[in-house]
């Protein structure tokens, strides 16, 4: 497990790498990405659901 000193010490890496404008801009496009994914997960559910009710309906 990582201590607080370890912890610091890689977020002040970080900065001092990408700058601290960088950050903000990084954390923004994951939470994009986070979000058009669960979206695109949900979309894919929903057509899997549907092509399985319509197998069952022509079973039937």
């Amino acid at each position: 497990m990582l201590g607080h000193t370890e912890i610091l010490v890689i977020v002040l890496v970080i900065l001092i790498l990408f700058g601290a404008t960088a950050i903000p801009k990084f954390a923004r496009s994951l939470g994009q990405a986070k979000k058009e994914f669960t979206k695109a997960m949900k979309e894919g559910d929903a057509e899997e659901n549907k092509q399985v009710e319509d197998s069952t309906e022509k079973k039937a």
